[in-house]
């Protein structure tokens, strides 16, 4: 939270860019309503996650990724679901979802790809990392003093290299 004094000024920057995502989880949920929940639970989630904010990083960009993981969790987790309509006379309505929610898995997940990247040059992994944390081109070319094309080279270059190292993730032998 560095760029800000306080958890106050936090919050109300937060908030002074609700409308500006909204726009964005309309284009997700494809439902205003939806697209509504999905602000407030980003909101959330910023707030009870501004210690993890970065000085250096986008706050509206921040807020995207908070928003996209969010909408593809949920996604996942509806797409698990599957509902069983009953046609008796009184119609009930079953989830069959009696899968347990392993949550180590994707934490090992993550940590196994964060080596990876971070095994990566970091001339490689730096602008890579800055791209995922929701900079643009530009501002990553700006912030590392390389021109643009070099900043999409290493992007494509890391991307490659990463993809190279995942093989055993997609072959499940990780």
């Amino acid at each position: 939270m560095a760029n800000f004094k306080d958890k106050a000024e936090f919050d109300r920057a937060v908030i002074e860019l609700r409308s500006a995502i909204k726009p964005y989880a309309v284009k997700l949920t494809q439902n205003t309503h939806d697209a509504e929940d999905l602000v407030q639970e980003t909101m959330l989630k910023a707030f009870k996650n501004r210690d993890k904010y970065r000085k250096d990083t986008n706050l509206k960009a921040w807020l995207v990724v908070i928003m996209r993981n969010l909408f593809i969790n949920g996604y996942r987790k509806r797409s698990k679901r599957r509902v069983i309509h009953d046609n008796t006379p009184n119609n009930y309505i079953i989830s069959s979802n009696n899968k347990e929610d392993n949550k180590a898995l994707p934490n090992l997940m993550f940590d196994d790809i964060y080596k990876m990247v971070m095994s990566i040059p970091e001339t490689l992994s730096r602008p890579l990392m800055m791209m995922y944390e929701g900079f643009k081109y530009q501002e990553i070319a700006d912030a590392t003093g390389v021109p643009l094309g070099t900043v999409k080279s290493r992007i494509h270059l890391a991307r490659q290299r990463l993809s190279e190292q995942l093989v055993g993730y997609r072959r499940g032998q990780l």
